[in-house]
C-alpha cells in the first residue's frame, strides 16, 4: 500500500499538534516493545506535532501520554500494567525536536516535510487477524541523491576542524543526506531494516504521508525501576580482524569516544540521584552489519519524580550526534548541514508503564509518498581526516541502501 492512500483514514485537528482519535487498526512493528506485544498491538490514538507548531515537545509529548493513561509524570513511582488497558506508546523524536527542547538553532528545513517532528501513537492490544496488505505496484528505488557532494562534505569537515581551533567546540558531529525516488509500498523495505544484524531497535513506525524504518544499534536512554542508562556508540571500523584492532588501538577514536561518554554523563546528572552516575562499561568494541563500533554504557539512579518531560529535555538531542559542548556544536551542525536531519539524529522508541526505552535514529530511513531518504555522518574531532570521514559516512549507509533496494 503506498504511504500518500493513507491520508484519507485520518482525522486532524487543523491547529496546534494534530491529534488523531482513530478505530483501532493494526500497525508495524514499534521499536523496543514488549517483545510478547509487537505483533499483537493496535493503535487507538495519535499525536503529531511539528517545530512550526509552537510551544515545548516534551511536554506536549506528556501531556498527550498522561492523558491516554500512561503514568510518565514520574517515572520512579512503580507502574502496574494492566492488560486490559494501553499496553504503551510508540514515540519518535525528531533532531530538530530535540534542538527545540533545549533552546537550540533547529538547523535548515527538513527534506521530508511530511514527516512529523514528534510522533506519538498509543497501543493496546488486539487479537484480531492482521488484514492483508492491499496488492501493491513492485518495488523499485532509483539512484541516491546526495545533498551535499564528497567535497563539499569535506569542507564541512574542515570548517568544523577551523571552529575546534578556535576553541569554540571540542566535538562536531556532521550528517550528511541522501534521496531516492520509487515505486510501490515502502513498507517492507522499511521493514527489512529491522532484520540487518546489531539492530537493537528495529522496527518501523508509520502515519498519513510518511513512515519510517530503523535499524539503530544505539540507546539514547533507557529508564526501568528508577535506572536510567544510555549507551553511546562513537568510533566505527570495517569489521574485519585488523578494523578491530585499529579500532582498539586509536587514540583519535578513544578520545573521541571518552568526549561523548562525560557528556553523556552529565546529561544524565541533571536528571539523576547526586552522585550516582558511573560509567559501567566503557569503549567495548561491538559489530553492527559490517562494522565494528565502540560502546559504552553510562546509567545513573533517577531524582526522585523524574518525570518523561524532563528525561527528554536532558537527553535529546542525543549527545554522540551532536558533539561538545552540546549547544555550540549545534550551532556549527545548523550552519554547516546543508539539509534538515528529519528522521535521522532523533529518538525512536517505546513508553510503557514503569518503563522508557528509546534507541537513537541513527541507521534509520524515511519515505514521503514519493522519495525515500537516509541520512549518515560521524564524529569531527581536531585529528578528523575529512576523506576518511566522507569515506566512514558511505560505509555506515551502504547496508541500508542494500536493504532497501531489494525487491
Amino acid at each position: 500500500m503506498d504511504i500518500i492512500a493513507r491520508k484519507s483514514s485520518e482525522q486532524t485537528i487543523p491547529h496546534g499538534p494534530d491529534v488523531v482519535e482513530a478505530l483501532p487498526q493494526r500497525v508495524g512493528v514499534p521499536p523496543a516493545a514488549p517483545a510478547g506485544c509487537r505483533h499483537a498491538l493496535t493503535a487507538v490514538a495519535r499525536l503529531e506535532w511539528r517545530t512550526a507548531d509552537g510551544g515545548d515537545p516534551a511536554t506536549v509529548v506528556q501531556d498527550f501520554l498522561t492523558a491516554h493513561g500512561l503514568p510518565v509524570a514520574d517515572l520512579t513511582r512503580p507502574a502496574r500494567h494492566d492488560p486490559t488497558g494501553v499496553c504503551g506508546a510508540s514515540l519518535y523524536v525528531s533532531a530538530a525536536a530535540g534542538a527545540r527542547m533545549v533552546g537550540a538553532p533547529t538547523g535548515p528545513p527538513t527534506p521530508v516535510p511530511a514527516l512529523p517532528d514528534v510522533a506519538v501513537v498509543v497501543h493496546a492490544h488486539t487479537d484480531r487477524p492482521a488484514p492483508p496488505p492491499p496488492a501493491s505496484r513492485p518495488w523499485w528505488l532509483g539512484q541516491w541523491r546526495p545533498s551535499w557532494t564528497p567535497d563539499q562534505h569535506a569542507a564541512a569537515v574542515d570548517t568544523v576542524r577551523a571552529a575546534i581551533a578556535r576553541g569554540d567546540v571540542y566535538q562536531v558531529n556532521l550528517v550528511g543526506h541522501a534521496a531516492a525516488d520509487y515505486t510501490g509500498d515502502p513498507l517492507p523495505a522499511l521493514a527489512r531494516l529491522g532484520a540487518l544484524p546489531g539492530a537493537r531497535y528495529g522496527g518501523t513506525l508509520h502515519g498519513p504521508g510518511w513512515a519510517l524504518g530503523c535499524a539503530s544499534p544505539e540507546t539514547l536512554v533507557e529508564v526501568t525501576a528508577g535506572r536510567i542508562l544510555t549507551r553511546p556508540i562513537k568510533g566505527t571500523r570495517p569489521a574485519t580482524p585488523t578494523g578491530r584492532r585499529d579500532l582498539l588501538a586509536s587514540a583519535k577514536e578513544r578520545a573521541e569516544h571518552v568526549m561523548i561518554v562525560d557528556l553523556e554523563r552529565n546529561d544524565l546528572a541533571r536528571v539523576a540521584r547526586t552522585g550516582s552516575v558511573r560509567v559501567d562499561e566503557l569503549f567495548a568494541v561491538r559489530r553492527w552489519c559490517d562494522l565494528w563500533q565502540a560502546e559504552s554504557t553510562v546509567s545513573a539512579v533517577a531524582a526522585d519524580g523524574l518525570a518523561l518531560a524532563d528525561l527528554l529535555r536532558a537527553v535529546c538531542p542525543g549527545g554522540s550526534v551532536t558533539g561538545a559542548p552540546k549547544l555550540a556544536a549545534l550551532a556549527e551542525i545548523a550552519a554547516c548541514e546543508p539539509v534538515g536531519r528529519g528522521a535521522g539524529m532523533g529518538a525512536l522508541g517505546w513508553v510503557g508503564p514503569g518503563h522508557v526505552d528509546l534507541g537513537l535514529t541513527i541507521r534509520t530511513a524515511a519515505a514521503d509518498p514519493h522519495r525515500m531518504h537516509l541520512w549518515a555522518g560521524g564524529g569531527i574531532t581536531w585529528d578528523s581526516d575529512p576523506h576518511a570521514e566522507v569515506v566512514e559516512a558511505a560505509a555506515k549507509a551502504a547496508p541500508l541502501r542494500a536493504a532497501l533496494a531489494r525487491p
